[in-house]
Protein backbone atom coordinates (compact mmCIF):
# COMPACT_ATOMS: atom_id res chain seq x y z
CA UNK A 1 0.00 0.00 0.00
CA UNK A 2 1.17 2.88 -0.96
CA UNK A 3 2.00 6.18 1.61
CA UNK A 4 -0.99 8.66 0.66
CA UNK A 5 1.25 11.19 2.64
CA UNK A 6 4.07 10.85 -0.36
CA UNK A 7 1.39 10.70 -3.08
CA UNK A 8 -0.37 14.11 -1.26
CA UNK A 9 3.20 16.19 -1.50
CA UNK A 10 3.71 14.10 -4.57
CA UNK A 11 0.68 16.03 -5.71
CA UNK A 12 0.80 19.40 -4.66
CA UNK A 13 4.52 19.60 -6.09
CA UNK A 14 2.78 18.80 -9.84
CA UNK A 15 0.40 21.25 -8.43
CA UNK A 16 2.75 23.79 -7.62
CA UNK A 17 5.49 23.36 -10.85
CA UNK A 18 8.77 23.42 -8.36
CA UNK A 19 9.32 21.53 -5.06
CA UNK A 20 10.43 25.09 -3.41
CA UNK A 21 6.79 26.35 -4.13
CA UNK A 22 5.83 23.26 -2.95
CA UNK A 23 7.65 23.20 0.29
CA UNK A 24 5.98 26.86 1.16
CA UNK A 25 2.07 25.62 0.17
CA UNK A 26 2.82 22.76 2.65
CA UNK A 27 4.91 24.64 5.13
CA UNK A 28 7.67 22.64 4.85
CA UNK A 29 11.40 22.40 3.36
CA UNK A 30 12.68 22.19 -0.08
CA UNK A 31 14.77 19.15 0.80
CA UNK A 32 11.99 17.40 2.52
CA UNK A 33 9.66 17.35 -0.32
CA UNK A 34 12.42 16.17 -2.46
CA UNK A 35 13.08 13.60 -0.67
CA UNK A 36 9.24 12.38 -0.27
CA UNK A 37 9.05 12.38 -3.81
CA UNK A 38 12.21 10.16 -4.09
CA UNK A 39 10.44 8.26 -1.37
CA UNK A 40 7.27 7.93 -3.76
CA UNK A 41 9.37 6.99 -7.10
CA UNK A 42 11.08 3.98 -5.32
CA UNK A 43 8.08 2.84 -4.01
CA UNK A 44 6.38 2.92 -7.30
CA UNK A 45 10.19 1.46 -9.10
CA UNK A 46 9.57 4.01 -11.67
CA UNK A 47 11.30 7.41 -12.32
CA UNK A 48 7.99 10.46 -11.97
CA UNK A 49 9.70 13.71 -12.62
CA UNK A 50 12.17 14.96 -15.04
CA UNK A 51 14.79 17.43 -12.91
CA UNK A 52 16.74 20.61 -14.54
CA UNK A 53 17.86 22.87 -12.53
CA UNK A 54 15.22 25.15 -13.75
CA UNK A 55 12.13 23.24 -14.47
CA UNK A 56 10.31 20.15 -13.78
CA UNK A 57 8.22 18.06 -15.92
CA UNK A 58 6.14 15.21 -15.43
CA UNK A 59 7.25 11.29 -17.31
CA UNK A 60 4.42 9.60 -19.14
CA UNK A 61 4.32 7.09 -15.90
CA UNK A 62 4.40 10.42 -13.34
CA UNK A 63 1.40 11.82 -15.42
CA UNK A 64 -0.34 8.94 -14.93
CA UNK A 65 0.07 8.46 -11.08
CA UNK A 66 -0.27 12.47 -10.89
CA UNK A 67 -3.70 11.69 -12.06
CA UNK A 68 -4.63 8.95 -10.07
CA UNK A 69 -3.15 10.07 -7.13
CA UNK A 70 -4.51 13.41 -6.82
CA UNK A 71 -7.98 11.69 -6.70
CA UNK A 72 -6.75 9.55 -3.83
CA UNK A 73 -5.30 11.72 -2.46
CA UNK A 74 -8.88 13.82 -2.45
CA UNK A 75 -11.10 10.85 -1.60
CA UNK A 76 -8.79 10.26 1.80
CA UNK A 77 -8.95 14.10 2.44
CA UNK A 78 -12.54 14.24 1.52
CA UNK A 79 -12.85 10.95 4.00
CA UNK A 80 -11.03 12.08 7.06
CA UNK A 81 -13.57 15.62 6.73
CA UNK A 82 -16.36 13.35 6.79
CA UNK A 83 -15.39 11.22 9.71
CA UNK A 84 -14.62 14.28 11.16
CA UNK A 85 -17.94 16.06 10.73
CA UNK A 86 -19.97 13.28 11.85
CA UNK A 87 -18.05 12.94 15.31
CA UNK A 88 -18.56 16.58 15.99
CA UNK A 89 -21.13 18.47 17.86
CA UNK A 90 -23.68 20.06 15.08
CA UNK A 91 -23.73 23.60 15.21
CA UNK A 92 -24.27 26.49 13.53
CA UNK A 93 -28.08 27.75 12.62
CA UNK A 94 -30.01 25.46 10.89
CA UNK A 95 -32.39 27.06 8.61
CA UNK A 96 -35.54 25.11 7.72
CA UNK A 97 -38.55 26.09 5.98
CA UNK A 98 -41.63 23.61 6.78
CA UNK A 99 -45.60 23.66 5.75
CA UNK A 100 -48.22 25.82 7.61
CA UNK A 101 -50.29 22.39 9.04
CA UNK A 102 -47.24 20.48 9.77
CA UNK A 103 -44.74 22.61 10.82
CA UNK A 104 -47.35 24.83 13.20
CA UNK A 105 -48.51 21.31 14.78
CA UNK A 106 -45.26 18.83 14.54
CA UNK A 107 -41.79 20.54 13.44
CA UNK A 108 -42.31 23.38 16.09
CA UNK A 109 -43.34 21.96 18.88
CA UNK A 110 -40.39 18.71 18.44
CA UNK A 111 -37.94 21.32 18.73
CA UNK A 112 -38.75 22.09 22.50
CA UNK A 113 -36.85 18.25 22.19
CA UNK A 114 -34.71 18.95 19.65
CA UNK A 115 -32.34 22.08 20.72
CA UNK A 116 -31.99 20.81 24.18
CA UNK A 117 -29.86 18.24 22.87
CA UNK A 118 -27.76 20.05 20.67
CA UNK A 119 -26.97 23.16 23.02
CA UNK A 120 -24.43 24.61 20.23
CA UNK A 121 -27.18 24.65 17.12
CA UNK A 122 -30.08 27.14 16.94
CA UNK A 123 -33.07 26.44 14.24
CA UNK A 124 -34.44 29.74 11.84
CA UNK A 125 -38.25 28.09 10.88
CA UNK A 126 -40.20 29.52 8.23
CA UNK A 127 -43.90 28.32 8.31
CA UNK A 128 -45.31 28.54 4.41
CA UNK A 129 -47.16 26.68 2.24
CA UNK A 130 -44.59 28.04 -0.31
CA UNK A 131 -42.28 25.84 -1.95
CA UNK A 132 -38.74 27.30 -1.14
CA UNK A 133 -36.06 27.72 -3.53
CA UNK A 134 -33.44 25.70 -1.55
CA UNK A 135 -30.25 27.19 -3.67
CA UNK A 136 -31.76 30.88 -3.57
CA UNK A 137 -33.15 31.77 -0.41
CA UNK A 138 -30.23 29.43 1.62
CA UNK A 139 -32.68 26.90 3.03
CA UNK A 140 -30.74 24.01 4.38
CA UNK A 141 -34.26 21.45 4.93
CA UNK A 142 -37.62 22.50 3.27
CA UNK A 143 -40.53 20.01 4.92
CA UNK A 144 -43.80 19.55 2.69
CA UNK A 145 -46.38 17.32 1.93
CA UNK A 146 -46.34 16.54 -1.71
CA UNK A 147 -47.08 13.49 -4.25
CA UNK A 148 -43.94 13.58 -5.61
CA UNK A 149 -40.98 15.36 -4.51
CA UNK A 150 -38.57 17.91 -6.95
CA UNK A 151 -36.21 15.17 -8.66
CA UNK A 152 -33.27 17.85 -7.99
CA UNK A 153 -33.88 17.52 -4.64
CA UNK A 154 -32.75 14.63 -2.00
CA UNK A 155 -36.13 13.39 -0.30
CA UNK A 156 -36.29 11.69 2.44
CA UNK A 157 -40.08 10.07 3.69
CA UNK A 158 -41.24 11.11 7.13
CA UNK A 159 -44.75 9.75 7.05
CA UNK A 160 -47.76 9.44 5.22
CA UNK A 161 -50.13 11.56 4.69
CA UNK A 162 -53.80 9.80 5.65
CA UNK A 163 -56.70 11.18 5.11
CA UNK A 164 -60.20 10.69 7.21
CA UNK A 165 -63.91 11.49 5.89
CA UNK A 166 -65.48 12.29 9.36
CA UNK A 167 -68.06 14.66 11.07
CA UNK A 168 -69.00 14.92 14.85
CA UNK A 169 -70.94 12.04 16.23
CA UNK A 170 -73.57 13.92 16.80
CA UNK A 171 -73.36 15.30 12.82
CA UNK A 172 -74.03 11.26 12.30
CA UNK A 173 -76.68 10.81 14.23
CA UNK A 174 -78.74 13.70 12.68
CA UNK A 175 -77.84 12.85 9.02
CA UNK A 176 -76.75 8.89 9.14
CA UNK A 177 -73.43 7.56 8.23
CA UNK A 178 -72.70 6.95 4.76
CA UNK A 179 -71.29 3.55 4.09
CA UNK A 180 -70.84 3.46 0.61
CA UNK A 181 -69.42 7.15 -1.37
CA UNK A 182 -72.76 6.91 -3.22
CA UNK A 183 -74.25 8.01 -0.29
CA UNK A 184 -72.62 11.62 0.45
CA UNK A 185 -74.97 12.52 -1.54
CA UNK A 186 -77.30 15.37 -0.05
CA UNK A 187 -74.61 15.08 2.90
CA UNK A 188 -72.78 18.61 3.97
CA UNK A 189 -69.80 17.91 2.29
CA UNK A 190 -67.07 20.94 2.73
CA UNK A 191 -64.78 21.18 0.18
CA UNK A 192 -60.65 21.68 0.81
CA UNK A 193 -60.47 24.50 -2.46
CA UNK A 194 -56.51 22.68 -2.86
CA UNK A 195 -57.12 19.13 -3.83
CA UNK A 196 -57.93 18.03 -7.04
CA UNK A 197 -61.17 18.93 -8.57
CA UNK A 198 -63.85 20.96 -6.76
CA UNK A 199 -67.59 19.38 -6.70
CA UNK A 200 -65.92 16.32 -6.74
CA UNK A 201 -64.47 13.52 -4.41
CA UNK A 202 -62.73 10.89 -5.54
CA UNK A 203 -62.42 7.38 -4.11
CA UNK A 204 -60.49 3.41 -4.65
CA UNK A 205 -62.60 0.58 -3.77
CA UNK A 206 -63.25 -2.93 -4.72
CA UNK A 207 -64.70 -1.72 -7.60
CA UNK A 208 -62.06 1.23 -9.03
CA UNK A 209 -61.95 4.57 -9.13
CA UNK A 210 -65.43 6.41 -8.20
CA UNK A 211 -66.15 9.81 -8.37
CA UNK A 212 -68.91 11.41 -6.80
CA UNK A 213 -70.73 15.04 -7.11
CA UNK A 214 -70.56 17.02 -3.46
CA UNK A 215 -72.26 20.07 -2.14
CA UNK A 216 -71.83 21.86 0.77
CA UNK A 217 -71.63 25.21 2.70
CA UNK A 218 -68.03 25.47 3.06
CA UNK A 219 -65.10 26.01 0.57
CA UNK A 220 -62.02 26.72 1.78
CA UNK A 221 -58.11 26.40 1.19
CA UNK A 222 -56.38 25.68 4.97
CA UNK A 223 -56.54 22.30 6.42
CA UNK A 224 -56.53 23.61 10.12
CA UNK A 225 -59.44 26.17 8.80
CA UNK A 226 -61.60 22.96 7.34
CA UNK A 227 -60.71 20.61 10.76
CA UNK A 228 -62.35 23.33 12.80
CA UNK A 229 -65.71 23.86 10.72
CA UNK A 230 -65.95 19.96 10.82
CA UNK A 231 -65.37 19.66 14.68
CA UNK A 232 -68.36 22.70 14.60
CA UNK A 233 -70.74 20.02 13.71
CA UNK A 234 -71.00 21.87 9.97
CA UNK A 235 -70.35 18.72 8.23
CA UNK A 236 -67.93 16.08 6.97
CA UNK A 237 -64.73 17.06 5.74
CA UNK A 238 -61.57 14.87 4.06
CA UNK A 239 -59.41 16.04 6.69
CA UNK A 240 -55.13 14.55 7.02
CA UNK A 241 -54.47 12.59 10.52
CA UNK A 242 -51.98 14.63 10.95
CA UNK A 243 -54.31 17.32 12.21
CA UNK A 244 -57.05 15.30 13.99
CA UNK A 245 -55.61 12.41 15.15
CA UNK A 246 -55.97 13.27 18.86
CA UNK A 247 -59.90 14.51 17.78
CA UNK A 248 -60.28 10.55 16.63
CA UNK A 249 -59.26 9.36 19.46
CA UNK A 250 -61.00 10.95 21.85
CA UNK A 251 -64.17 10.44 20.06
CA UNK A 252 -64.75 14.24 18.98
CA UNK A 253 -64.79 13.18 15.37
CA UNK A 254 -66.01 9.61 13.69
CA UNK A 255 -63.91 8.30 10.19
CA UNK A 256 -65.96 6.28 7.70
CA UNK A 257 -65.26 4.93 4.34
CA UNK A 258 -61.85 4.98 5.40
CA UNK A 259 -61.10 1.73 3.02
CA UNK A 260 -61.97 4.02 -0.31
CA UNK A 261 -59.46 6.68 0.65
CA UNK A 262 -55.84 5.50 -0.69
CA UNK A 263 -52.35 6.71 0.61
CA UNK A 264 -51.58 9.59 -2.23
CA UNK A 265 -49.18 12.00 -0.74
CA UNK A 266 -46.42 11.74 2.60
CA UNK A 267 -44.58 14.41 3.90
CA UNK A 268 -40.51 14.50 2.83
CA UNK A 269 -37.92 16.33 4.53
CA UNK A 270 -35.70 17.64 1.39
CA UNK A 271 -32.29 19.14 0.87
CA UNK A 272 -30.36 19.70 -2.23
CA UNK A 273 -27.55 16.89 -3.21
CA UNK A 274 -24.29 17.28 -1.32
CA UNK A 275 -21.34 14.95 -1.44
CA UNK A 276 -21.30 15.31 2.55
CA UNK A 277 -24.37 16.24 4.31
CA UNK A 278 -24.11 18.88 7.15
CA UNK A 279 -24.04 17.43 10.44
CA UNK A 280 -26.47 19.66 11.56
CA UNK A 281 -28.78 18.68 8.97
CA UNK A 282 -28.60 14.84 9.45
CA UNK A 283 -29.17 14.83 12.95
CA UNK A 284 -32.11 17.01 12.19
CA UNK A 285 -33.69 14.58 9.83
CA UNK A 286 -32.88 11.52 12.22
CA UNK A 287 -34.19 13.36 14.94
CA UNK A 288 -37.76 13.61 12.90
CA UNK A 289 -37.44 10.12 11.53
CA UNK A 290 -37.00 8.50 15.43
CA UNK A 291 -39.65 10.93 16.63
CA UNK A 292 -42.48 10.03 13.76
CA UNK A 293 -41.66 6.41 13.91
CA UNK A 294 -42.29 3.86 11.19
CA UNK A 295 -46.28 4.19 12.41
CA UNK A 296 -46.97 8.03 12.76
CA UNK A 297 -47.37 8.75 15.99
CA UNK A 298 -50.79 10.88 15.38
CA UNK A 299 -52.10 7.40 13.96
CA UNK A 300 -51.60 5.05 16.70
CA UNK A 301 -54.81 3.99 18.22
CA UNK A 302 -56.63 5.87 14.93
CA UNK A 303 -59.43 3.02 14.07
Amino acid sequence: MLDLNLLAVFARVVEAGSFAEAARRLSSSRSAVSKAVAKLEVALGARLLNRTTRHLSLTEIGAAVAEHGGRIVEEAIAAENLVASLASEPRGVLRVSASVAFGTLHVAPALAEFLPRHPQMKVDLTITDRWVDLAEEGYDVAINVTGQPPQHWVARKLAPIRRKLCATPEYFRQRGVPLTPTDLVGHNCLDYTRSGEQGRWRFTGPEGEISVPVNGPLHVDDDEALSQAVLGGLGLGLLPTFIIGKDLQSGKLQAVLSEYIPVERYVYAMYLPTRHLPNKVRVFIDFLVKLIGDEPYWDRSVA
